[in-house]
């Protein structure tokens, strides 16, 4: 009996480290981070790579290791400036799972090094693994609520291309590009 109390007791007890260490992680991924994800969109035949991208992760009050937040991919030399996406993420068992909830896509972040300023490693995207550098830009500010409500990057729903001239008689494309991820060939 004795034996088994023990082996119940080292379970609960390694099961509250993982959700302890869970809670870390969450902490510390909370803020804004930029930098590379290699990150590119297909539309209309071609390829466009993004020149840095930025994720915001806000932690759910309620639920410690998950939340929402919002990824934006810039670009260079692209029909739109930049794609942003709602997202919701959580942490479990040390792997950061990311859902774009505009594109019904996902990616997984389970090899990574995480630091209070910098976030790198690998994004899991199918049979994908590509290496992201991040640098952590800002914390929230909760006396600054407009900063986390709506704003001109979502001006129907949630999926935004905006032109780069501005002109609002420019035709907007139709269809939405679709992300990738990986390094820019040499030749591009």
């Amino acid at each position: 009996m004795k034996k088994l109390y023990t082996l119940m007791l080292m379970a609960t007890m390694a099961l509250t480290f993982t959700a302890c260490e869970d809670e870390f992680i969450a902490d510390t991924l909370e803020g804004t981070w930029s930098g590379n994800m290699y990150v590119s969109s297909y539309y209309d035949g071609r390829d466009y790579y993004a020149t840095r991208s930025e994720i915001t992760f806000s932690i759910d009050p309620f639920r410690f290791t998950k939340g929402s937040g919002y990824w934006v991919d810039y670009y260079s030399g692209a029909p739109w400036d930049y794609v942003a996406n709602h997202i919701s993420w959580r942490v479990d068992n040390g792997n950061i799972y990311i859902n774009f909830l505009d594109e019904g896509t996902s990616v997984v972040i389970a090899d990574y090094h995480l630091s209070d300023a910098h976030f790198s490693g690998y994004i899991a995207d199918g049979d994908n693994d590509v290496h992201f550098n991040l640098t952590h830009i800002s914390s929230p500010n909760w006396d600054e609520y407009d900063y986390w409500g709506y704003d001109e990057w979502y001006d129907d729903g949630y999926y935004t291309r905006q032109t780069r001239s501005g002109d609002s008689t420019v035709v907007k494309p139709t269809e939405k590009p679709v992300r990738k991820f990986g390094k820019k060939a040499d030749n591009l």
